[in-house]
C-alpha cells in the first residue's frame, strides 16, 4: 500500500461507507462510485450486460465521467465475441464427450430439464455452458439485447472515439474459470437455472432473468441487487461465489490499485453491478486499501 494514501478503512469509517451507500440509493440511476488517490481517480460503474434497447441508463453524471476518462475498463474485450471464437471457447472448455448431463444431473432436475430444452442439443455440454445458455433465455425472450447492454454500448461508443480501451480478462480466462469449478457446483447451478422460472425463490441471483432486475438495476436499488443476491449465491453456492465473484474483484482490485497507486487521471471501470456490492464488493474492497470510495450515483 502506498504512504500517500489514507490510512486503511476503520471500523467507524467502515460503518460511515455504508451509510453513504444508503444515502445514495434513493437516486433513481445505476450505481456509480469514484475512487481517488493523490495522483489519479477511478469511477467504478455496475452494468447490466443485456438491455431492452429502449432503455435510457446513462446520465449526465456517467457521461462527465466518460469524457474526463482516458482509459475505459471493461470486463474482457467484447469486440473478440464474434460466433467462431465463442464456438471454439466453448468447445474446448465447455463440451464434456465422455460423461453427458444426463449422467450429471438428479432424476428430477433432468425431467425439469427435459421440459426447457431439446436434449440431443445440449446433452454434450458441461452443466455450466447449459446454464449460461438456458439462464439468458428468459431476458433474450423478453426483448433484451446483449447490443443494447451498457457493456457494448460503451464499447462501441470507445472504439469509436480516441478511448483507451482496458479489460481484467479474455472470452477464454472466463470460460476457464467456469470449467475450473467442482461438478458439484457446476450441477448445482445448471439445476438452480432449471427451476428458476417455476420457483423465483431459487433464481440465481448474479443472472438478469426477470424484467424486475433491469428495472431494480436501472434505479441503483442496491439493496435487491446487491447483498441480497449475492449473500445468497455466497450461501447457496460457496464455490461458485468464490470462483465468480470474489476472486475475480480480488483480481480486479489489485489492478486498480496498480492504476490508481501508479496512474494520473480519470479511469471508468465498467463491470457487472454485482461485482460492486457486498463485502467482496470492488467500492469495499478498494476502500479497505485506504482509498476514497464515494457513491456518485
Amino acid at each position: 500500500a502506498s504512504m500517500a494514501r489514507t490510512s486503511p478503512t476503520s471500523g467507524l469509517a467502515a460503518c460511515a461507507f455504508i451509510a453513504s451507500f444508503t444515502a445514495a440509493a434513493a437516486q433513481a440511476a445505476p450505481a456509480m462510485w469514484r475512487v481517488t488517490s493523490p495522483t489519479a481517480e477511478v469511477y467504478l460503474f455496475g452494468t447490466l450486460h443485456a438491455l431492452q434497447p429502449g432503455d435510457r441508463w446513462r446520465t449526465s453524471a456517467y457521461d462527465a465521467a466518460y469524457a474526463a476518462a482516458r482509459k475505459v475498463w471493461f470486463e474482457a474485450d467484447l469486440g473478440t465475441a464474434d460466433p467462431a471464437t465463442v464456438g471454439l471457447i466453448v468447445s474446448r472448455y465447455g463440451v464434456d464427450p465422455a460423461r453427458g448431463l444426463s449422467q450429471k444431473l438428479r432424476p428430477a432436475d433432468l425431467k425439469a430439464l427435459r421440459g426447457e430444452a431439446d436434449m440431443a442439443r445440449i446433452e454434450h455440454l458441461r452443466p455450466w455452458a447449459a446454464a449460461l445458455m438456458l439462464s439468458m433465455r428468459p431476458v433474450l425472450a423478453k426483448g433484451a439485447k446483449v447490443e443494447a447492454g451498457a457493456d457494448m454500448a460503451v464499447t462501441r461508443q470507445a472504439r469509436a472515439g480516441d478511448k483507451e480501451i482496458a479489460v481484467f480478462e479474455t472470452l477464454e480466462d472466463q470460460a476457464r474459470m467456469f470449467s475450473g469449478l467442482p461438478e458439484p457446483a457446476e450441477v448445482q447451478y445448471l439445476a438452480d437455472v432449471i427451476h428458476q422460472r417455476h420457483a423465483p425463490a431459487r433464481r440465481v441471483g448474479f443472472q438478469p432473468t426477470a424484467a424486475s432486475l433491469e428495472s431494480e438495476w436501472l434505479a441503483g436499488d442496491l439493496a435487491r441487487l446487491g447483498p441480497g443476491l449475492v449473500g445468497e449465491l455466497a450461501h447457496d453456492n460457496p464455490d461458485l461465489y468464490d470462483a465468480l465473484l470474489k476472486q475475480r474483484n480480488l483480481a480486479w482490485a489489485a489492478r486498480l490499485t496498480d492504476e490508481l497507486d501508479g496512474g494520473f487521471g480519470v479511469e471508468l471501470v465498467n463491470v457487472g453491478a454485482l461485482h460492486m456490492v457486498g463485502p467482496d464488493g470492488l467500492p469495499t474492497l478498494l476502500a479497505a486499501r485506504g482509498f476514497k470510495v464515494r457513491r456518485v450515483q
